[in-house]
């Protein structure tokens, strides 16, 4: 989810050195991940606008369950494999200040101020700690960042991770400061999004994993199906403790190695149908992050407001259709350049007046 500029594959021109007469040019963007990025932000608004369908209807519960199996998953190894090059440098610092604290305090403020106008229920409290709703993300991106140099250095990085999201899963009260809980129990995709090579990719461009993709996903929404409302989704948002979803003390591990497991088939079926090429909706890949903080604006709206009670069609398939449809189009629009452009002071600010030169 990082507006970072792809790296170049090994052996590209553009990872030749510029001659001391030529400028230094930037690295092109990869339409994969951009398309990735898109397409993942996407599922993202499927899931939260699907989400009041789902006490409803079977179909919207299975597709439901099936995009958080991987959603974010997938997001979180792009996020990782963006941060590889992350150390304590001023620049990347800058970088990290920039491009998520300040837009983390923003919108947390934002988020709480449009509570208070809109939701009739006891508004919560301003408070900086305290991620609200979608602002989980960037308050776990910005740990998983600072810690990024660590992994360059363990013996067995992705184990370690493991053990860390485990510990988390069989520890109940870690408490609400930065979504801890949910930093460490998703910390094992971003260190694997830091291992990751382009070479790893590319090993999703395949036309048998393609054609075994469909299979996977048909069998994923099918097993949602037939579970119905007794798979919990609660597992999926790795956000709570075995305890609290009553569960024992021994099932972390093994609810945590599951979960993994399914995320990474899910997440590599996912890659295998991302396009490799430049496509209509490449170049709003840039915008995932607009779209990803300003949506969760118009989903707040359309719980508070009933827009899901009003209409018992809703509810039905053309319902579900409708639904999907507009999520779609709202997540879309809300990537594009001109929104980007008006909101880039807050969302990518400059700010180059509060730093050195030398930064």
């Amino acid at each position: 989810m990082s507006p970072a500029v792809t790296p170049p594959a090994p052996g590209t021109a553009a990872t030749r050195l510029p001659s001391p007469a030529a400028p230094a040019r930037s690295a092109p963007r990869d339409p994969f991940f951009d398309n990735a990025k898109y397409l993942a932000i996407v599922l993202v608004a499927l899931g939260h606008a699907w989400e009041p369908l789902t006490g409803g209807s079977r179909l919207a519960t299975a597709l439901y369950t099936t995009v958080y199996a991987f959603h974010m998953p997938a997001f979180i190894v792009i996020s990782g494999y963006f941060s590889r090059g992350f150390d304590l440098s001023p620049a990347k610092v800058k970088r990290l200040l920039t491009g998520v604290v300040v837009p983390y305090l923003v919108f947390q403020f934002a988020y709480v101020t449009f509570q208070h106008r809109f939701e009739d229920a006891k508004p919560d409290p301003y408070e900086v700690l305290n991620p609200w709703y979608l602002n989980w993300f960037l308050a776990a991106l910005f740990v998983w960042r600072l810690t990024a140099p660590l992994w360059s250095v363990v013996r067995w990085p992705l184990p370690v991770a493991f053990v860390i999201a485990t510990g988390a899963s069989a520890t109940p009260g870690i408490g609400a400061d930065l979504d801890l809980q949910r930093v460490m129990q998703f910390l094992p995709f971003f260190v694997l999004g830091l291992r990751l090579r382009p070479e790893h990719f590319a090993l999703a461009d395949r036309r048998w994993l393609r054609l075994a993709a469909l299979p996977v996903f048909a069998a994923a929404i099918g097993l949602a199906y037939w579970a119905g409302s007794a798979l919990d989704s609660s597992w999926l948002y790795h956000n709570y403790s075995v305890q609290s979803l009553k569960a024992p003390l021994w099932a972390a591990p093994l609810a945590q190695l599951a979960m993994f497991a399914v995320a990474l088939v899910l997440v590599a079926c996912f890659f295998a149908w991302v396009p490799r090429r430049t496509v209509w909706f490449t170049a709003l890949g840039a915008g995932t992050l607009y779209g990803y903080l300003l949506h969760g604006f118009l989903i707040k709206l359309s719980r508070w407001w009933d827009w899901y009670d009003a209409a018992p069609w809703i509810r039905q398939p053309v319902g579900l259709a409708v639904v999907t449809v507009l999520a779609v189009a709202m997540v879309t629009v809300l990537c594009t350049r001109p929104v980007r452009r008006v909101l880039r002071c807050v969302v990518e600010p400059r700010m180059e007046w509060a730093f050195r030169k030398s930064a």
